[in-house]
């Protein structure tokens, strides 16, 4: 799939390379483009192009209502609901606990919500198990619990937090795992929830509720001027829109020289082959990239991920998880993007199995036939 995926993104990606070789001799006065003025080029590219930044977005995303919506949107399509428990001893006083309960009103799981940074608080957002659902010998069932944790800005005096739009779909991520954990039937640790869950699957229920972040169906449950009330303006969701696609092709490229690399040398390389593994990268790189580093460049030396990161042989999952989670959401473009019956089918599925089942079975039992990359090039912006 990643060579399939080279070969419908190679043309753009093209392309994109040379709008932006363009725009840096035109605007920039950068005549000989070197690989190191990408990133600069693609910034100054982007502001002009799309006028669109996140703290221009910020005021449409206040929290409260990001999370009302993110909590609608999920009592929806899951036939659950969600509410704040208090009286729950936490660790700090800006930390939540909420209930879930199904439609008999029986009690599914629990999560913790500590969302803003703070002195001493580990950086990045993460979702974590604290207990995970499983039937004791006697008959009765433990029911989970998991952690959602983010480093928010927190708010300032009577001010309320918001968000960007790049936090409102971390929040989003982070649930996705949230959910996976919660929503599970099955009563053995090692496959409840989210343990056993291959590593290349683990990523499909966090970045499916993503998407929900870049549909206007979602947005308005999650989005409001924070001092008017004003919706997300149609011109900002199209600029949204179209940020999302921006230099899509080249990023997805470099993704996949990274796991196609990572492959060849965890799968075939051969130490007593006359190709080093430099010239492995560069062979790739001749096939599926179109920005070419210098020649002295050692990236590859200090690829922690695939050397020390455990993502030996793994690098691919990245991106196959996008695969399978845009290809899963495309049910929902073709039956309702918050249609309840196919949320119900996607919870019985794919999140309730756990680590019990093959992937690809869950898939296609939800899907109905075999993952298709034509949905994940459409997102990204590819026309293939």
């Amino acid at each position: 799939f990643l060579r399939d995926l080279a070969v419908k993104s190679k043309p753009q990606g093209e392309q994109e390379l040379a709008t932006l070789k363009a725009f840096a001799q035109q605007k920039l006065g950068i005549q000989d483009f070197q690989p190191w003025d990408v990133t600069y080029a693609s910034e100054k590219l982007k502001n002009e192009t799309l006028s669109l930044s996140q703290e221009k977005l910020r005021p449409y995303f206040p929290i409260e209502t990001v999370l009302s919506g993110l909590f609608s949107i999920t009592e929806m399509l899951f036939n659950i609901k969600i509410a704040v428990k208090e009286g729950v001893k936490t660790w700090h006083e800006d930390v939540r606990f909420f209930e879930l309960t199904d439609e008999t009103n029986q009690v599914v799981g629990h999560f913790y919500l500590d969302l803003y940074a703070r002195e001493n608080k580990r950086g990045g957002a993460w979702m974590d198990s604290a207990i995970t659902r499983w039937k004791h010998p006697q008959g009765s069932i433990q029911t989970p619990v998991a952690y959602l944790v983010c480093n928010f800005t927190p708010p300032i005096g009577n001010k309320e937090a918001c968000l960007t739009h790049d936090e409102v779909t971390t929040l989003f991520h982070e649930f996705g795992h949230g959910i996976h954990h919660l929503f599970t039937k099955m009563e053995q640790l090692d496959v409840s929830g989210i343990s056993g869950v291959p590593w290349d699957a683990v990523e499909l229920p966090s970045q499916f509720m993503e998407n929900f972040c870049w549909e206007r169906e979602g947005l308005n449950f999650i989005s409001c001027h924070v001092e008017t009330g004003e919706p997300l303006p149609e011109d900002l969701f199209e600029s949204l829109k179209k940020g999302r696609g921006f230099q899509s092709a080249m990023m997805m490229l470099r993704q996949i020289e990274f796991a196609l690399v990572d492959f060849e040398l965890h799968t075939f390389y051969n130490p007593d082959s006359p190709e080093s593994v430099l010239d492995i990268a560069q062979r790739i790189r001749n096939e599926v990239a179109v920005v070419q580093p210098p020649s002295y460049s050692r990236q590859l030396h200090s690829f922690s991920h695939i050397f020390a990161g455990g993502y030996a042989a793994g690098y691919y999952s990245y991106k196959w998880a996008e695969v399978l989670s845009a290809d899963a959401f495309s049910l929902f473009e073709e039956t309702g993007i918050l249609n309840p019956e196919t949320g119900m089918k996607f919870k019985n599925t794919i999140l309730a199995a756990g680590g019990s089942i093959d992937p690809m079975v869950l898939f296609k039992s939800f899907r109905g036939r075999e993952p298709q990359i034509d949905a994940l090039l459409r997102h990204s912006g590819i026309e293939s």
